[in-house]
Formats: structure tokens, C-alpha cells, sequence
């Protein structure tokens, strides 16, 4: 009989274990995120927070959602397909502008990666220079600060007389080729594409100091990236204010670890599928670390000033009519993360101020 009673409290407890995980399970409030793009280590962070579990800590569920050409992020969290998502910020300015309820809750990168690459003997060192040559651009909302850039000295894109705008693939084969003069380029993508490739005349891979770079940045017409964003009516239903500030809370914890732990955060990316090998993904995560650090407000805080010059490009480019209204983005809920991760751990470096980057070897194809 003892037998049979230590059985049956076994058994109970294996239930009550099993109820209280399954109640658990069922307690994680299920939300998604768009990505602009497939899986890769621009998005690092937020794979890294549903690996290690800081969404799960949050209470939360999340559904990550890959982008594709044809998937455009606000349209799928304006129409109710994903709570969240990544996109830059005049693309989401313009949506704003034509109906969809947008709204920027946390500014992740706080400058632009936007290059314009050529081969040194093309002689373009600067916006200028790109008068009467082939210039090429990804066209889909990614060509405004070229564009900006162009007509602030006096070079008109749309008259070919000035010069010859090319919409080249998302890759720099073009370039390569020489179908362009000049391409468009991610420091973090395809700028590393070139490098990676061997330069034909040496047998060796292609050097930085083969290439000319113009960085938007420095030219002045640098228009931010990637943010999360929300709808304004989701987020005015009861509790989902706090849903926001726990997702925003859990990414930011994934992003301090990718840049406290740059291989464990490259292995995770590569878990996740990227269509580019590790090599690649290694490039790619620290530059898109420097794109977030420093953060000397607070990562996800916006900067004021390049948000006013991302509005001003985005004006005189005619991404959007008017100047948006004051709700286009808020602060309050990134604020309330970053305060409540401050409370729970007082030593915790939200700004980066002292982060260097990595030295990453370039590897042929990425590979």
C-alpha cells in the first residue's frame, strides 16, 4: 500500500508540475515583430532576446516575422499583422503621412549606414564628383539621401543631362562589373560584399583602400534607420502600453548582449538561418554595432537634432508634404525601460560610451 501512495503522490506532483507549466505557457502574452529583412545580424538583438529569454522574463511570447522584397513592415503592423516593426524612419513618415496610425517608440540605431561605394580610379571622393556619372541606388525609399545629397550641390536627379541614375539589384554586382561608376551600400552589407570578393588585377581580396567612400553621415544628408514602431490605437488599448515598454525592455537587454558578447550573439544570428555565412554575419554585426553605440542618451532615445534632419531631407525630397506632428514618435516608453533596468541594476551601461568595436577580418565570400 506504501508503494501504491508514494506512486500516487508522484503522479500527483507530475500533474500539478505539468498544470502549473502549461498555466505558465498559457500566461505569455503572444506578440510579433516585422523585420525589414531576413534573418541576419542587423536584427541580432532581438533574436538574441527570444534566445536568452529576456522576452519570455518579460511575459511575453515573441514571433519573429521575416521581411522579404515584397513584405513592407508597415503595412503589415497597420493592418494588425504584427504588433511591432523595424523599418527606417522616412518610410515610416510617409506611411504616417498617408493614414497608417505610426508611431517611432524607440530610436535603436542613432545614425545612418548609408555608403556610396566606387573604385578609386573612378576618382569620386566626393557628392560632386558624381556629376555626369553612373550612379547607382536601391530605389524603394532608399535613394533620399543620395538624392538630398545630389541636389544640395546642385545636381538634379531627374535630369540625366546631370546624371545617370541606375536602380542596381540589393547586391554590388553591378558595381563589379563596371555598370556603375558609384553604388549604393550598407557599411554593413554590401560594402563588405566588395571586400569579400578577389580583386582580379592582385588575386587577392579587394582592400578598403581600393575603394572610395561617401558617408551620408559626414555629408550631412543622413537620414535614421531603424526603429521600433507601433500602432498609436494598439497601443491606447488597456495594457498595451506596458506590453510596449516590457518589448522594448527585453530588445534592449538582447542588444547589450550582443555587444557584451559579440561570438555567443554571431552563433545565435547563424542559428536563426541568415542566408550569408559567418564571416559575414561577424562584419555585419559590428557595424551594426556601431550604429548603436554610443548611445549618449540611452539606446532607443531619440537624437532630437537627426530627427529633425531626417525630417528636413525627407521634406525637401518630397517623402512627405508637411512636417509631421509632434506624435510621430514618443520617448516615454523607452524612457520607462531604460529607468526600470537602471532600478534593477544600477552599474548597467545603457550608452556605450566606452564601447570600441571589434577588429573583424574580412573572409572570401563571406564565407
Amino acid at each position: 500500500m506504501k508503494s501504491v501512495r508514494v506512486f500516487l503522490l508522484v503522479a500527483v506532483g507530475m500533474l500539478l508540475a505539468l498544470s502549473l507549466a502549461t498555466t505558465g505557457a498559457q500566461e505569455l502574452t503572444p506578440v510579433r515583430l516585422q523585420l525589414q529583412w531576413v534573418a541576419q545580424s542587423q536584427f541580432a538583438g532581438y533574436y538574441a532576446a527570444v534566445d536568452q529569454g529576456y522576452y519570455e522574463e518579460e511575459g511575453l511570447d515573441v514571433e519573429i516575422l521575416e521581411g522579404a522584397v515584397d513584405i513592407v513592415p508597415q503595412q503589415v503592423v497597420a493592418s494588425g499583422g504584427a504588433e511591432f516593426g523595424i523599418a527606417w524612419v522616412p518610410k515610416v513618415l510617409a506611411s504616417r503621412e498617408e493614414g497608417a496610425d505610426l508611431v517611432n517608440i524607440a530610436q535603436i540605431f542613432q545614425r545612418s549606414g548609408t555608403l556610396e561605394v566606387s573604385f578609386v580610379e573612378k576618382n569620386i571622393t566626393s557628392v560632386a564628383d558624381l556629376r555626369g556619372m553612373r550612379v547607382g541606388t536601391w530605389g524603394f525609399g532608399n535613394e533620399h539621401e543620395l538624392f538630398a545629397a545630389l541636389r544640395a550641390e546642385g545636381i538634379d536627379p531627374d535630369n540625366p543631362d546631370d546624371v545617370t541614375i541606375v536602380q542596381q539589384p540589393f547586391d554590388m554586382s553591378m558595381l563589379l562589373n563596371d555598370e556603375l561608376d558609384a553604388a549604393e551600400a550598407m557599411t554593413y552589407n554590401e560594402y563588405a560584399q566588395v571586400l569579400e570578393q578577389v580583386n582580379p588585377e592582385t588575386g587577392e581580396l579587394y582592400q578598403p583602400e581600393d575603394l572610395n567612400v561617401i558617408d551620408f553621415n559626414d555629408v550631412g544628408t543622413a537620414m535614421l534607420q531603424d526603429h521600433i514602431f507601433a500602432r498609436e490605437s494598439w497601443l491606447a488599448e488597456e495594457g498595451n502600453e506596458d506590453i510596449a515598454v516590457k518589448f522594448i525592455r527585453a530588445s534592449i537587454k538582447g542588444w547589450l548582449f550582443c555587444r557584451d558578447n559579440f561570438e555567443e550573439c554571431v552563433d545565435i544570428v547563424l542559428d536563426n538561418g541568415p542566408t550569408l555565412g559567418r564571416g559575414h554575419m561577424t562584419w555585419m554585426l559590428n557595424e551594426i554595432n556601431k550604429l548603436i553605440w554610443p548611445s549618449p542618451n540611452g539606446i532607443g532615445v531619440m537624437d532630437e537634432e537627426l530627427w529633425n534632419q531626417t525630417v528636413a531631407v525627407a521634406l525637401e525630397g518630397e517623402v512627405i508634404s508637411e512636417e509631421p506632428d509632434e506624435g510621430a514618435y514618443r520617448t516615454d516608453l523607452v524612457q520607462a525601460a531604460l529607468d526600470s533596468l537602471r532600478e534593477e541594476m544600477p552599474d548597467i551601461d545603457l550608452t556605450g560610451e566606452d564601447w570600441q568595436p571589434e577588429e573583424v577580418e574580412i573572409t572570401p565570400g563571406g564565407e
